[in-house]
C-alpha cells in the first residue's frame, strides 16, 4: 500500500527564474530525491532529508502565501508516486501549475493541465544516457523542453535532436540555457542568433538576483 504522504525538502514564494513564466510571483514545492546526478546540478541539497508531508498539509502551506502559480520541482519530483496526485490537487485547487522534470521518468499520467518543463539531458550533463525518449510523444503544445547547454558540443548535440525530433512542432517553448560558471551566455546567445533557432535563450533570474541562495 502506497504511502499518502511526500518528502519536502522546501516551499517557499519566489519569483520564477527559468521557463515561459520567469519574473512571475510562484510557490515551490520542491520534493526530496533524485536518481539522476548532473554534473551540473543545482539542487544538491534536495537529494536526501526532507520532511513527510501530507498532500492536504502541503495545500494549506500553498494557500498560506495565496499564489496564482505553483511550480513542483526536486530533486526529480516525479520519483515519488505520489507526485502525480499532489498535481491533480494542486490543478483542482485553481492554480496554474508547472513541473520541473529530468525526462528521466515517464510523464504520460502527469496531469494534461500542468505543463511539463522537461529537461532532455546533453552529453555534458553526464547523464545523457537517462533520458527517457518515449517522453517525446506524450507532450503536448504548453509543454516546454528544456536543455542546459554546457559548451558547444552540447549545442550542437541540442540542435540536432531538435531537427531529429521536430521538437519546435512538439511544444510551444523550447528553452535553451547556458549551464552557471560552464558557459558564457554571450557566446550562447550568438550561437543562437547565427543559427535563427526557435528557441527561448533564458538565464536563471533567482541566480541574478540572489546568487544562488537556496529557498529563493
Amino acid at each position: 500500500m502506497s504511502n499518502p504522504d511526500l518528502k519536502i525538502t522546501e516551499i517557499f514564494y519566489s519569483l520564477q527564474g527559468e521557463a515561459n513564466t520567469i519574473g512571475l510571483p510562484t510557490v515551490f514545492v520542491r520534493l526530496t530525491g533524485c536518481p539522476l546526478r548532473c554534473g551540473y546540478c543545482d539542487s544538491e541539497y534536495a537529494f536526501y532529508g526532507g520532511e513527510r508531508m501530507s498532500i492536504e498539509a502541503i495545500l494549506d502551506k500553498v494557500a498560506a502565501y495565496q499564489p496564482r502559480y505553483v511550480c513542483v520541482t526536486g530533486g526529480e519530483p516525479l520519483a515519488q508516486r505520489e507526485c502525480l496526485n499532489l498535481l491533480v490537487a494542486l490543478c483542482d485547487a485553481g492554480y496554474h501549475v508547472s513541473l520541473e522534470t529530468s525526462g528521466a521518468m515517464p510523464i504520460e499520467q502527469v496531469d494534461s493541465r500542468v505543463s511539463r518543463v522537461m529537461d532532455l539531458k546533453t552529453p555534458g550533463s553526464g547523464e545523457v544516457g537517462r533520458n527517457l525518449w518515449d517522453n517525446l510523444q506524450h507532450l503536448k503544445q504548453h509543454d516546454q523542453i528544456k536543455f542546459v547547454i554546457c559548451d558547444r558540443a552540447d549545442y550542437e548535440w541540442a540542435r540536432f535532436e531538435m531537427d531529429k525530433h521536430q521538437l519546435a512542432s512538439k511544444v510551444n517553448d523550447i528553452l535553451f540555457s547556458p549551464s552557471f560558471s560552464q558557459l558564457k551566455p554571450l557566446d550562447l546567445a550568438e550561437w543562437i542568433l547565427a543559427d535563427n533557432l526557435p528557441v527561448r535563450f533564458q538565464l536563471q533570474l533567482h541566480k541574478l538576483l540572489w546568487n544562488d541562495v537556496p529557498g529563493h
